[in-house]
């Protein structure tokens, strides 16, 4: 294959923003546009110094920025997860931290662009990155997702939205199709990258890993190039996600620009040589790949050249402006689910004994497991939150009353040296050459380290053997009092802990392959220590990156981009003693608050859950301990929906999502009346799980997985087949209250192949307290042709904020095209349909008091955006 010599051309870095993209993809060789098609190491694009192409670096989000590493990574803000910030219902605020807090955390930690939105459906809540979608509505999510785009991008960051599309569970997600109708994909999947697309503009997007009606995204021609390209006008770059890319010349010839990581990776010089040498690629297609990578580049120059001018170092900066900002946006976050007898806001002159409870209240919960997780600059427990909101003088008494760990609980605030800093020394060792499994005795490389979830990635010592051991030495914080502790380790690679120079736990002779690590771990392991009362117990941990056998899989395969090892532990408690214990606590105090949920463990990508309920025996002890005081307030923690069987017991409910770093603050704002709650939920909670609209087809049979609810996915299920949900979409209380009237609607104005209409109401605040309101619109389409449709769909909201007693505020809700069209299979195109169509407007999906019609007499058809 002919590839002209390399031109000598004066283009330097600093001159990418302006150069002509044309002329440097001319004068790329086959070599250079071949690597611009990859990335390089996990997180950078390829640089072409002689043409003066820059790399750029990515980091993950959607909920903050992580930064390059997983390991000992840059502390960072954690905002709360996409539910959370889908349950504000506010677009600006989610533009406005976009631009104030993201965009300036990736110029911290040196990335051009942000791994995100996350703009899924929650098709079901037990889908494992539930949390890191907005909503189970594709309007909320759109809308939402376009604010976050504009924003990170006003801010000179660029957005890789994703995960385009039907990345809707998490176990098989390498493998499974999603079988689907075209009007479900266009309707509900699709529709909320095609508003972020509309309205923002994204300059990239992330393929998901599956299949979708039979063909894998990033492979998939008719999703890439009809719809996104030529349908959208996309012109960014489409990148896959991380091992995300199943070949070569399929995706390369239908579609996708660039391939991520550029760790074991297809797109190599020698195979993309291969197939153009075969003819199953043109170098032409490469270069055309090759292009969208430059324009990113150059697009990143001219939004944000000092990142690419800097020296590439991460850093954290903390204010008492974005503190207060997070903070505020945790509030807004947080839904009021119940409150009998207005129990909320608290009345601290009213309380002597406030006991808190639940397996929640210490722990740290910021955020699901993952992409989306971060090591936070601060964090503060509900626990610390209410502790310090309430006035001295007020008892608080505590007990866990039921652990709700998966995994033993991080040692991280528990290890300390010998000279009694925080943490414990990690040691690198090289082995005799890359394919010995013997370690030199002299260390490689030495440093302290405050984690013991250790996924250490490729942030491995550079200049490290491709076969490494690192042994970690600390000591266990000491107790006042003897205990049995017990420790759990799970590994991606092998290791055995020892306590006092005792073997505890055996992860290195023979291991169970389990979930840890983003599935390449083992299954933790387990064992019992006796710790004495003042001693500081020495703890030594002895890891190598080859992993084990295991039954069933012999293979000792070295972990080159994913090796880990997580150490926890805790305390073994007698769990009916410790119950028990909370029952009494509940029993002698005058109000109880019960802190209680998921975390990480089980919500987290790399698997789905099994269950709605909360861990353990949660949900007992939520349910004894109301039964012990009928003043019990529950604050439920998870990123998507659970079951309440205690609902009717409790006085109150205060569900809180994944908050972040400002957690036990924010939700102390809420209990104390500080801040008025006004968020709503952003998915449906239903009374069991059978009620799900997937329920009985969410899981991959035989590598697919059949959406047979089509249309009717979340609310819409739920009204079409008129089943009561726990608690609707949309829901919230507010301690005041609001009242909806004057419903009025403009005469519909049909031109140039869109629509335009005004619906005007008014909301009084009826209550005594300020507050904030969430206005929102439903549509119900014409029955005038053969199709069927949801009774209800979401088309428009408002938020209107700090409303005073007795007044009022007229609020406007504008309609457009997208508010009355449906797709219509046969032609391929959406359809505008003439006839009546209803308009219903309230404070949630199932409470909507104000009702209208308008009438459409000309109908049309449009593609496009």
């Amino acid at each position: 294959m002919y590839d002209p010599a390399p031109l000598k051309v004066s283009i330097t870095p600093s001159d990418i923003a302006t150069a002509d993209v044309a002329e440097l993809v001319d004068n790329l060789t086959t070599a250079e546009a071949i690597a611009l098609t990859a990335g390089v190491g996990f997180w950078h694009t390829h640089e072409v110094p002689r043409l003066g192409i820059p790399a750029i670096k990515v980091s993950d989000g959607p909920n903050g920025i992580r930064g390059n590493h997983f390991f000992m990574g840059t502390p960072a803000k954690c905002l709360p997860s996409a539910t959370a910030l889908g349950a504000t219902f506010d677009p600006e605020l989610i533009e406005s931290i976009a631009t104030k807090l993201l965009a300036p955390e990736a110029r911290l930690r040196a990335a051009s662009v942000v791994l995100g939105p996350t703009c899924n459906i929650q098709r079901n809540p037990l889908g494992g990155r539930s949390f890191e979608s907005f909503s189970e509505d594709p309007y909320l999510s759109g809308m939402l997702a376009a604010a976050y785009v504009k924003g990170l991008q006003s801010g000179g960051i660029g957005a890789a939205i994703k995960h385009f599309v039907c990345n809707d569970k998490e176990n098989d997600r390498f493998g499974y199709d999603s079988i689907l109708s075209e009007r479900a994909l266009r309707e509900i999947y699709l529709l909320p990258f095609m508003l972020a697309q509309k309205y923002a503009k994204p300059w990239a997007i992330m393929t998901s890993y599956n299949r979708v009606n039979g063909t894998h995204v990033c492979e998939n021609k008719y999703i890439l190039q009809n719809i996104l390209r030529d349908e959208w006008k996309f012109e960014g770059l489409t990148m896959s996600d991380w091992f995300g890319t199943y070949s070569i010349e399929q995706s390369i010839n239908n579609g996708l620009d660039l391939e991520m990581p550029g760790i074991n990776r297809w797109r190599t010089l020698d195979l993309m040589n291969r197939s153009i040498h075969s003819r199953k690629l043109m170098v032409r297609t490469v270069k055309e790949r090759a292009r969208k990578t430059i324009e990113l580049v150059q697009k990143c120059a001219q939004n944000a050249p000092e990142i690419l001018d800097g020296d590439g170092e991460e850093h954290t900066v903390e204010n008492e402006a974005d503190t207060l900002l997070m903070r505020r946006v945790a509030g807004e976050a947080i839904v009021l689910l119940k409150n009998e007898n207005n129990i909320l806001p608290l009345r601290p002159t009213e309380l002597k004994r406030v006991a808190i409870v639940g397996g929640n209240a210490k722990a740290i919960v910021l955020s699901g497991g993952g992409s989306a997780a971060l090591k936070p600059s601060f964090f503060t427990t509900p626990y610390d939150g209410i502790v310090s909101a309430l006035p001295k003088g007020i008892e608080v008494t505590y007990s866990e009353g039921a652990p709700a760990y998966m995994i033993k609980p991080s040692l991280d605030y528990e290890m300390i040296t010998e000279s009694g800093e925080r943490g414990w020394i990690c040691s690198w060792y090289k082995h005799i050459d890359d394919d010995s499994m013997i370690a030199l005795d002299q260390p490689f490389e030495q440093r302290l380290i405050d984690e013991t979830r250790i996924f250490v990635s490729t942030s491995t010592p550079k200049g490290i053997t491709k076969r490494w051991t690192m042994k970690l030495n600390g000591q266990l914080k000491p107790k006042p009092y003897d205990r049995k502790f017990e420790f759990g380790m799970a590994v991606a690679g092998r290791a055995k802990l020892y306590v006092d120079g005792h073997l505890v736990i055996d992860n290195w002779t023979r291991q169970r392959r389990g979930e840890e690590f983003f599935t390449s771990g083992s299954q933790e392991e387990k064992g019992v220590f006796e710790l004495k009362a003042g001693t500081k117990h020495n703890i030594f941990v002895e890891f190598c990156n080859v992993r084990s056998p295991a039954d069933g899989d012999e293979d000792e395969a070295v972990m080159d981009s994913n090796p880990g090892v997580r150490l926890g532990g805790a305390e073994l408690v007698d769990e009916d003693e410790e119950m028990a214990k909370a029952v009494r606590l509940a029993e002698e105090a005058d109000l109880v608050i019960a802190i209680v949920g998921l975390n990480a463990d089980w919500e987290t990508e790399g698997y789905d859950r099994t269950t709605l309920a909360l861990p353990r025996r949660t949900d007992e002890l939520v349910q004894k301990v109301a039964n012990a005081n009928p003043k019990t307030i529950v604050v439920t923690q998870s990123g998507s929906s659970i079951v309440m069987p205690w609902a009717d017991s409790v006085a109150a409910i205060v569900h809180s999502w994944y908050l972040g770093n400002s957690t036990g603050d924010a939700i102390a704002d809420i209990l104390l009346g500080k801040k008025n709650p006004s968020g709503r939920l952003s998915l449906t909670f239903p009374k069991r799980m059978e009620d799900i609209p997937s329920y009985g087809h969410f899981h991959s049979e035989n590598g697919k997985v059949l959406y047979a609810e089509d249309l009717y996915m979340g609310y819409k299920h739920y009204h079409h087949r008129k089943i009561a949900p726990l608690f609707a979409f949309g829901y919230g209380l507010s301690y005041t209250t609001f009242d909806y009237s004057n419903l009025e609607l403009s005469k519909p104005a049909v031109k140039d192949n869109d629509l335009s209409l005004t619906v005007l109401t008014t909301i009084t605040n009826s209550g005594s307290l300020i507050g904030s309101e969430v206005v929102q619109l439903y549509i119900t389409m014409p029955t005038t042709s053969d199709l069927s449709h949801p009774p209800l769909m979401l088309k428009a909201f408002a938020k209107v904020y700090d409303l005073e007693p007795g007044k009022s505020k007229k609020v406007e809700l504008r309609l457009d095209k997208y508010a009355v069209s449906y797709w219509e299979e046969r032609i391929s195109r959406w359809v505008v349909e003439r006839g009546v169509y209803g308009v219903r407007v309230g404070p949630r999906s199932d409470r909507l008091p104000l009702e209208g019609t308008f009438k459409i007499t000309e109908g049309f058809e449009w593609n496009g955006l």
